[in-house]
C-alpha cells in the first residue's frame, strides 16, 4: 500500500533551488521512505548515506572539500539520513553547499535536540526546513474511500497513525510495543542531558495516564521520583523528539482564568496506548473521550502545519470549571473547538468565552463532522 505524503510535493517543488533540504520528524514517520521514493522519481543519479552506520560516521569525522568531491562523484543528489548521528554536521554540510552548488543536499533527522541548531546556524539562508509527522488524516483521504476511512476510525484512535501500523493490520500491538520502547527515543538516551534514562519511561507513562488533563510538574515529580526541574527538562526534550507536545492556557481577560497549568498531548494515539499497555476497543474504555481529544488536536496540528495555516494554539479553562479544548488565535480572532466522541453529548461552547473574546468559529467536533476539521 502506497500512502502519498503531503510533504513529498512540497519538497519536490524545492529541488535544485540552490538550498539544502532538511526533513525532521520522529523515528518511523516515513522520512527515509519519502526521500528515497522522491529521489528515485527524479531520475537523477544519487547517493544515499545512512548515518546510523559506523562506516558513514567515520567517513564524516574529518571530511574535507576534496573528500566531498570524491563522495559526490557523478551524483546530482546526496541524501544524508539520520544526520543527528554526525558531530558538527552543519559545518560539514556548509562545505558541500559552498563548493558544490549544483548538487542537491537532502538531510533527514529524527530529533531536533541539537540538529536544528547545528544545521541552521552554519547554513543560514541556505536551507528549506520541513517536518514529517505520522500519517495524517488528510493523507488517508487520498488513499482510502470515505467508507473505508470511517470503518477504521476507531482503530486509528487505538493504534494510531504510524505508517508501519496502518499498513500491517493484525500486527499493531507487537509493532507498537517495539516502537514505544527505547527505539522511539533512542536519540534522547544518547543525549547528554538525560542523566536518569531509567526514569524516562516512568515519566512518559505518567503523562499518558493524564491525557487530556492539566499536568502539574510537582505531581509528576512525586510520581516519578525526579525533581521538578528534571521533569520540566525531560518534557522539553520529549517535545524536541516529536513524541509529545504541550498546549498553554489562554489567559487574557478574565480574573478567574487558569494561567499557569499545561496540557500534554501525544503526537500519536498508538504510542500513548502502548505506554499504558491498553489496546482495548473503545466500548471497553473509560478514556475514549481523551483519545478523541488527543487525536483531533494532533491531527489539527498536522493539518495546520502542512497547509501553512499559522495559528497560536491554546486551551481555556476558568477556576469555576468552564473550559474549551482548543483555541486557535489568528488575525485577532479566536476560533474555539470542543471535542466530543459521542455527538449526542455535544453541547454549546461557554458563553463566558464567546462574550469575552473576539471569536470566529465556535464548533463542537464529533464523529459526524470531524473530516471538515482535519
Amino acid at each position: 500500500m502506497m500512502i502519498n505524503r503531503i510533504q513529498s510535493n512540497n519538497i519536490k517543488s524545492r529541488l535544485f533551488s540552490g538550498k539544502a533540504i532538511v526533513l525532521l520528524g520522529a523515528r518511523q514517520t516515513g522520512k527515509t521512505t519519502l526521500v528515497r521514493r522522491l529521489v528515485e522519481e527524479t531520475g537523477e543519479p544519487f547517493i544515499f548515506l545512512n548515518c546510523d552506520e559506523p562506516v558513514v560516521q567515520t567517513m564524516f569525522e574529518h571530511i574535507s572539500t576534496e573528500n566531498w568531491k570524491q563522495l559526490i562523484g557523478s551524483n546530482r543528489i546526496v541524501v544524508i539520513d539520520e544526520a543527528q548521528r554526525i558531530l558538527n554536521i552543519g559545518i560539514k554540510l556548509k562545505l558541500a553547499t559552498d563548493n558544490f552548488k549544483e548538487i542537491q543536499l537532502i538531510v533527514t533527522g529524527s530529533s531536533s535536540l541539537d540538529l536544528a541548531n547545528a544545521i541552521n546556524e552554519p547554513l543560514t539562508g541556505r536551507i528549506w526546513n520541513y517536518l514529517l509527522y505520522p500519517i495524517s488524516w488528510g493523507e488517508l483521504k487520498d488513499t482510502f474511500h470515505y467508507i473505508q476511512r470511517v470503518q477504521q476510525l476507531e482503530s486509528r484512535l487505538v493504534y494510531g497513525m504510524y505508517p508501519e501500523i496502518i499498513t500491517n493490520t493484525g500486527k499493531e500491538v507487537e509493532l507498537l510495543n517495539n516502537l514505544a520502547g527505547s527505539y522511539l527515543y533512542k536519540d534522547l538516551l544518547s543525549y547528554g542531558g538525560i542523566r536518569k534514562p531509567e526514569y524516562l519511561q516512568l515519566l512518559l507513562r505518567a503523562l499518558a495516564l493524564q491525557l487530556g488533563n492539566e499536568v502539574s510538574y510537582n505531581e509528576l515529580s512525586g510520581l516519578t521520583g525526579l525533581d521538578k526541574n528534571t521533569v520540566m527538562s525531560y518534557i522539553s526534550m520529549l517535545e524536541q523528539a516529536y513524541i509529545i507536545f504541550r498546549l498553554q492556557p489562554l489567559s487574557r481577560n478574565l480574573r478567574n482564568e487558569i494561567s499557569t497549568s499545561r496540557k500534554v498531548y501525544f503526537y500519536d494515539n498508538g504510542i500513548r496506548n502502548a505506554l499504558i499497555s491498553n489496546f482495548n476497543p473503545l466500548q471497553l474504555r473509560n478514556d475514549a473521550g481523551a483519545l478523541w481529544e488527543n487525536f483531533m488536536i494532533s491531527e489539527r496540528l498536522k493539518h495546520n502545519h502542512y497547509n501553512k495555516q499559522y495559528v497560536n494554539s491554546y486551551f481555556w479553562r476558568t477556576r469555576a470549571g468552564q473550559e474549551i479544548d482548543l483555541i486557535e488565535e489568528s488575525g485577532g480572532k479566536f476560533d474555539a473547538f470542543e471535542f466530543k466522541w459521542n455527538e449526542k453529548k455535544a453541547g454549546k461552547l461557554s458563553k463566558i468565552f464567546t462574550e469575552s473574546y473576539p471569536t470566529g468559529k465556535c464548533e463542537v467536533i464529533h464523529r459526524e463532522n470531524f473530516e471538515e476539521f482535519i
